[in-house]
């Protein structure tokens, strides 16, 4: 078997919640800020009806002619270039949201809370919310913020991310009306950045 044919550059905190049942043909996918689509090649040749969003053109072109090769029934009409704070994708249509490397791009607090809201009102109640995001749990040393009480850091690598904690995300679970599916859990790459993973159950 060819296993990257098979499942893409999927994610694997994502592959193991579809390993664990909670992502089936049966689901509605819509991943908020899909990129080149890396997350929806196991999704798409499972039979899911994926949606997906992405403010870059080029990633959307690429990411319906991957459709039509792995799922040729999904209209094309599926896949769409909008930002994730204003997009047409209906309000609680999809049971799994998929925002995965996406949020920690925010430049400010209002964007984040804008994307991370656009992403939610797509989540139909009792739908899974996967987010997985630069944060600084178990990192705090090593990063600095651009300016005084500004959630944006300069990290080790040189790059600029929008960094959340736990206290942030159990704060912002509560306000969205969520549960947690799964412990938050983090893993630190090689001294370089923190990668958080929240899986939320919608209320």
């Amino acid at each position: 078997m060819d296993l990257e044919a098979e499942f893409g550059g999927i994610d694997i905190y994502l592959f193991d919640q579809a390993l664990r049942g909670r992502i089936t043909p049966r689901d509605r996918i819509f991943d908020a800020g899909c990129g080149w689509g890396r997350n929806l090649v196991y999704f798409l040749r499972a039979g899911c009806d994926v949606h997906a969003v992405d403010q870059d053109a080029d990633a959307i072109r690429a990411v319906r002619a991957m459709a039509a090769e792995l799922a040729p029934g999904l209209p094309a009409g599926n896949f769409r270039v909008e930002p994730l704070e204003t997009h047409s994708f209906p309000d609680g249509a999809a049971s799994v949201v998929i925002s995965s490397a996406v949020l920690h791009f925010a430049r400010d607090d209002a964007q984040f809370t804008g994307m991370l809201r656009g992403s939610w009102r797509a989540l139909a109640p009792g739908g899974m919310f996967f987010c997985r995001l630069a944060s600084s749990i178990g990192f705090e040393m090593r990063v600095r913020p651009l300016a005084p009480g500004s959630r944006r850091h300069r990290l080790p690598d040189g790059t600029d991310r929008y960094l959340v904690d736990e206290a942030m995300l159990m704060s912002l679970t509560r306000e969205l009306g969520g549960q947690l599916l799964d412990p938050i859990k983090t893993s630190i790459v090689q001294d370089q950045r923190a990668m958080t993973t929240w899986v939320l159950r919608k209320d």
